[in-house]
């Protein structure tokens, strides 16, 4: 018997199934991450630092290393701390940025803030004993967060910023990597740890005429300051005599569209997806609550909340927020029926509902706040709640209320063209002073065109032909072949949406696995061929227990924008039990003898 009856529902399950399902199919497109032009050539620049001083040179260097790790934001940071408290001395941190925070070094645009909550989000808080100012951080805060990492564990010691790889090599008569960057170096390391992040390389939609634009124009990941005056905290004078377009309606336009309001002479969003926007619910954190806390209060913190968004069941909700809304409707589901599990068909169709529920309370949210009907119909989103990132804001909904705020709705087909002047949609041109595009970062392209280089194991073969035909790596971590390379992130893996807390589990992975080679004094690590495949497999069965949900979402990163096989978007090729198996399965197998990893 169905959870629910028709006579309870208040609405129509197979109606918004027939709703989600038009507005996926008007969105969907053949030519999927092609849509994107890479930032090279002509839009390079969309890609430079703007928050360091030009000019910046030292003398390349030619020593060796214990461990190399490629990155500065928390992956590489959380990777050094742990390997740190493991003991290991010599540690350098190669960045491209001119300081430490990775995605938050380069994300300052106006209102940037993290969606999820800082007493889990911002990493390493008792050991450096920190406590944020708020529930939800802003950008500068968790920047300097970063940087406190890196000042507790020594890690400026020997980072090079302003500094990108060029290629990796491996020396099988050395037993080392041999690393050279822009700044000719030609480094060595027994260890390099690949940190560079799934989300790292801007993305540019390929608009016909891009190119033309003879206005001003940047990338939000390199928001431009000198443009638009300001700072993160909004304030944008520079733009009270310009008119100002933002393409993309993901969660950074989320958080900048409210300050851009505010001040520009006129503002046009440029929409082919709404986002769902909840409420934000931000607070000082309570002095008596900060005091009161315990030992290990920050991991059993990132857990419970892990756990919870996994499906699973906790007996107290300690972050309750609104990524955990959706479970606590199911906890108290299955609460109703008492001692009777629920089977999985069952689980499946009671978390479908609940789902329901939440997105029509959102929608509900926009006609309670948006004064225009239609620009509030066409803020409404159609799809199940995770099939995009969900977003937290009060301010954004109600900037559709200014007189000098335009909604242009594309109905799910992007904008058709941009001149020399502006943008086209429908056949109608807004000419505008400046294009900022809160398009994000590349999803499912190369591995060599996300990092900008390649890596060359045993006998010179790359990773890319390696991976050529897919990932093929041990739980993610490394490739047969490439002895001496970890890799973090999403790389047949998992994924939590408090990614801190993933990359922490990596690092604390890395660290162990590389103490026991230090232990055996051993030269290599690298898993077996047999092993790896047998991962590779692995993922292949379990990856296919959610392929049926993103297939019917609206396209994104998530999907491979709409294609959602079995290799594309940032959820494909994952540990399909979920992040809470997946940490147990690496606890169990580090205790069980690590057993595929061949320790020479």
């Amino acid at each position: 018997m169905p959870l629910d009856t028709a006579e309870t529902l208040d609405f129509d399950p197979d109606a918004l199934r027939e709703r989600y399902r038009q507005e996926r199919d008007k969105r969907l497109r053949a030519d999927g991450n092609d849509q994107y032009v890479e930032v090279k050539g002509d839009f390079r620049h969309y890609v430079d630092d703007p928050y360091v001083e030009a000019g910046f040179t030292r003398p390349p260097l030619a020593d060796e290393t214990d461990v190399l790790v490629i990155g500065g934001g928390f992956g590489g940071l959380l990777a050094a701390a742990r390997l740190r408290e493991a003991g290991v001395d010599r540690i350098r941190i190669v960045e491209k940025g001119g300081d430490f925070g990775g995605t938050w070094y380069w994300n300052r645009y106006p209102g940037a803030q993290c969606d999820i909550e800082s007493y889990i989000y911002l990493p390493l808080l008792e050991e450096t004993g920190y406590i944020p100012k708020e529930k939800y951080s802003f950008a500068a805060e968790i920047r300097e967060h970063a940087r406190r990492i890196g000042r507790h564990y020594d890690l400026y010691r020997d980072a090079c910023f302003q500094t990108e790889i060029r290629d990796i090599r491996w020396l099988d008569d050395e037993q080392r990597w041999l690393i050279r960057t822009n700044r000719d170096d030609a480094m060595k390391a027994r260890h390099v740890v690949m940190s560079n992040g799934p989300l790292n390389r801007p993305k540019l939609p390929g608009i016909p005429g891009i190119e033309r634009y003879k206005g001003h124009s940047f990338h939000t990941s390199r928001w431009d300051y000198a443009y638009t005056g300001g700072s993160n905290e909004g304030n944008l004078r520079g733009l009270v005599d310009k008119r100002v377009a933002v393409i993309g309606t993901g969660a950074t336009a989320i958080q900048c569209v409210p300050h851009l309001g505010r001040w520009a002479k006129h503002l046009y969003v440029f929409q082919r997806t709404p986002s769902s926007v909840d409420l934000r619910g931000n607070r000082p954190t309570d002095p008596d609550w900060a005091a009161s806390l315990q030992p290990g209060w920050q991991k059993r913190r990132m857990e419970n909340f892990n756990t919870l968004v996994s499906g699973g069941v906790q007996e107290e909700d300690l972050v309750s927020d609104g990524w955990t809304d959706i479970i606590r409707s199911l906890i108290s589901v299955a609460a109703v029926r008492g001692d009777k599990p629920m089977t999985m068909e069952e689980a499946a169709e009671a978390m479908e509902l609940a789902d329901f529920r939440k997105m029509n309370q959102i929608r509900r949210r926009v006609d309670d706040t948006v004064a225009d009907q239609a620009a509030a119909e066409a803020l409404k989103p159609w799809y199940r709640q995770f099939c995009k990132r969900p977003t937290f804001n009060d301010d954004y909904l109600p900037t559709f209320n200014r007189e000098n705020v335009t909604l242009v709705d594309t109905a799910g087909q992007g904008v058709e063209r941009i001149t020399e002047r502006g943008l086209v949609v429908d056949g109608r041109e807004y000419e505008v002073d400046c294009i900022i595009f809160a398009t994000g970062f590349e999803v499912g392209t190369s591995y060599t065109r996300r990092s900008g280089f390649d890596i060359y194991g045993r006998d010179g073969k790359t990773l890319s032909d390696h991976w050529a035909k897919g990932l093929r790596t041990l739980h993610g971590f490394y490739s047969a072949g490439f002895p001496n390379c970890f890799h973090m992130g999403v790389n047949q893996s998992t994924l939590t949406p408090n990614f801190p807390h993933l990359l922490d589990e990596q690092a604390r992975h890395i660290a162990h696995v590389i103490g026991e080679a230090n232990l055996r004094q051993a030269a290599t690590i690298e898993p077996t061929p047999e092993a790896e495949q047998a991962w590779v497999q692995t993922i292949v069965d379990t990856a296919r227990l959610n392929l049926e949900f993103r297939q019917a979402c609206t396209p994104g990163y998530y999907n491979g924008e709409g294609r959602a096989g079995a290799e594309d978007g940032l959820f494909a090729g994952l540990y399909g039990p979920g992040p809470v198996k997946f940490f147990e399965l690496l606890q169990q197998w580090r205790d069980g003898g690590m057993e595929g990893l061949a320790i020479a």
